[in-house]
């Protein structure tokens, strides 16, 4: 089973920028659908978008418009680029396969705050 990891949180100002990155341990493209999920404290997990190996993406309504999911085949990695960051995108990122049953990574920090 293909291994996704999480990097690139950090500690950002509000109105700044972020990118993440998820890193496949195998052919990125065997996964069916990659998915961003974020959880704030106290707060339920939510699904932020997804981009599926033919390419089509989605986004939840509270990032549409800041955030980018793109893709890099040759480098086995999908990224989240998360622009005009608003205290409320802290949360602990994730990426994972949309399948139920793949596996949690230990996610990535993002803290939106001056």
């Amino acid at each position: 089973q293909v291994q996704l990891v999480e990097s690139g949180g950090g500690l950002v100002q509000p109105g700044g920028s972020l990118r993440l990155s998820c890193a496949a341990s195998g052919n990125i493209f065997s996964i069916s659908t990659i998915a961003w999920y974020r959880q704030a404290p106290g707060k339920d997990r939510e699904l932020v978008g997804f981009i599926k190996a033919g390419g089509y993406i989605n986004y939840a309504d509270s990032v549409k418009g800041r955030f980018t999911i793109s893709r890099d085949g040759a480098e086995n990695k999908v990224y989240l680029q998360m622009n005009s960051l608003r205290p409320e995108d802290t949360a602990v990122y994730y990426c994972k396969d949309l399948d139920p049953d793949a596996p949690w990574g230990q996610g990535t920090q993002v803290t939106v705050s001056s």
